[in-house]
């Protein structure tokens, strides 16, 4: 078009269409936990009656998620609404009441055992997602991972990686793929160009992969090859610098990123989504509006989660009426996700008078079986029981922050088990008293026996990558040198890992074969318990509820 031709009349709804604006899964305002990304209902019923299309949601029940989703296309008055989450590792990763299931990387570990049986899990898994994210009136998971976690230090994919090589990751990415958008959703293949070889946390600064052409070929992009032939709906952008791509612009805004090598090389015409544009590698550096419509130009579809949607909704309709925009890139956008959302099974929506449905009772049978037996092949163990404590000891539980733990409430097996037996628990987070000497050349080690206690200690360490944390969870602790030092007072009664295989694998060789010690994938209450009874701690009955 030129800039002589006339607009639409309904122009600035057209554009609305193409932002994912993010709310709390929760029905009511004062539940919200992330009022500063969590849009109020007013504005968010607002949004939504000017054409916003998308809502990306987080936190509540699968219960109170179904009447959410209701309301939220009762308030689109009937249009239809992506409506997504991220439930990389199942539906009760975010949402209480579905199956929550170990991370990728586990499956990924499998793979080098039994390829055929990793498949087969990667499908199940796949299809036990979507089926449920259907039940709760989802109809888009912001999954798979493609990313290859071949960084350890890598701060926030870690175990959200489907593998650790290019080809476990493309092929369990693909079978995952196939098995939820068999369901009637829509799968996501992120973060392109490929986020796995990073020491930097996107969410909180920009980080640069320094990689040529010929190294993004053979590692990072085949995932993302594998699940564009497994026909995934939409891709995902990275927030990082490719200097081999383009040396000024990270690839969530770079046209040689998005439209050269995502549309044209790898051919792929499904939907182009932004990684949340909110996050600090962007917002910090562009601004809600104007990283908008960049990435717009540079051959995105939908802006998800902008800083600002009211900002960003201007700041791309003005790019419009004044020509820099061309209406035929809206217009291109607006029928991709026509497309998307043509492919999709009918929402599920309700109302609190509505007869009880899908997830009232908790998982399906067969998803339950599911959960339990990734949950069992992905853990480690050695040694024998714990030896249970004379006269009270101390049950050391490392989190990044109790606050916003769900695998750690007050009925955690990680808690309670131990708690039985003897044990006294302590939370060790960055909220609580330091427990590491301030002298780091103390020859007694790093650290402070003396403020945890009498009494053989029970260490567990949940580390992962997580985001806006900074590192991949625990790394830059001293716990290697927290063991030694634990052994060498003899009163290390048993370690337990959960989540990131790396620190397991840097303590392990610490340990004599005979001291009770394990690694579960999963943080989960379903894991904890079965890392802990496996370790001699509890039994079936007291594991949560959970059965074969």
């Amino acid at each position: 078009m030129t800039p002589h031709q006339p607009l639409p009349t309904d122009l600035r709804h057209r554009v609305a269409e193409l932002l994912v604006v993010r709310a709390s899964g929760h029905l009511g305002d004062d539940q919200r936990r992330w009022p500063r990304w969590e849009l109020d209902n007013a504005n968010l019923q607002r949004l939504l009656a000017e054409g916003v299309g998308g809502v990306i949601l987080l936190g509540g029940s699968a219960a109170e998620l179904r009447l959410r989703t209701g309301q939220l296309q009762a308030w689109a008055g009937g249009r239809s609404l992506l409506l997504c989450a991220d439930v990389e590792e199942g539906v009760g990763q975010r949402f209480e009441g579905a199956s929550w299931l170990v991370p990728p990387l586990a499956v990924g570990r499998l793979h080098a055992l039994d390829p055929q049986a990793a498949l087969e899990a990667s499908e199940r898994y796949g299809r036990c997602t979507g089926r449920e994210a259907r039940a709760v009136g989802l109809n888009w998971v912001l999954g798979p991972v493609c990313d290859v976690n071949n960084n350890p230090a890598n701060p926030v994919i870690n175990v959200r990686a489907w593998g650790e090589d290019p080809t476990t990751a493309g092929a369990l990415a693909a079978a995952f793929c196939r098995g939820l958008q068999s369901e009637g959703v829509l799968g996501c293949a992120k973060h392109f160009p490929g986020h796995g070889d990073t020491a930097v946390d996107s969410h909180m600064e920009l980080p640069l992969l320094p990689h040529d052409r010929a190294r993004l070929e053979a590692i990072e992009l085949p995932p993302f090859r594998a699940a564009i032939e497994a026909g995934v709906a939409a891709v995902m952008t990275a927030h990082l610098l490719l200097p081999a791509l383009d040396p000024e612009r990270p690839a969530t805004l770079s046209p040689a990123v998005l439209t050269e090598l995502l549309r044209r090389e790898l051919g792929f015409g499904g939907l182009v989504v932004t990684d949340a544009l909110v996050m600090e590698a962007i917002t910090g550096r562009w601004g809600a509006g104007e990283a908008a419509v960049l990435a717009l130009e540079a051959g995105a579809d939908l802006v998800l989660m902008p800083a600002d949607a009211d900002e960003a909704l201007d700041a791309i309709l003005a790019a419009v009426e004044t020509g820099r925009l061309g209406l035929e890139r809206i217009e291109a956008a607006r029928e991709r996700r026509r497309r998307a959302l043509a492919t999709v099974a009918p929402p599920e929506t309700t109302t609190v008078s509505a007869p009880v449905g899908p997830l009232s009772t908790g998982p399906d049978p067969a998803d339950r079986q599911l959960a339990r037996q990734l949950v069992r092949r992905g853990l480690e163990r050695q040694g024998g029981p714990v030896k249970l404590p004379a006269s009270g000891g101390v049950n050391l539980v490392r989190v990044d922050t109790a606050l916003v733990s769900p695998f750690l409430g007050a009925t955690a097996p990680a808690l309670t088990l131990p708690e039985a037996v003897g044990f006294r628990s302590c939370l060790l987070e960055g909220r609580s008293p330091s427990p590491w000497r301030a002298d780091a050349e103390d020859p007694a080690g790093p650290l402070a026996l003396e403020r945890l206690g009498p009494g053989p200690i029970l260490l567990q360490l949940f580390v992962r990558g997580n985001p806006f944390r900074g590192s991949a969870g625990g790394g830059q602790e001293p716990w290697a040198a927290a063991v030694t030092q634990l052994l060498a007072a003899g009163r290390l009664a048993a370690l337990a890992v959960y989540g990131s295989p790396y620190l397991w694998e840097a303590l392990q060789p610490l340990l004599a074969p005979d001291l009770p010690a394990g690694w579960s994938p999963g943080q989960m209450p379903l894991a904890q318990a079965e890392l802990l009874g496996a370790l001699g701690l509890g039994d079936a009955s007291s594991r949560g509820g959970f059965t074969d």
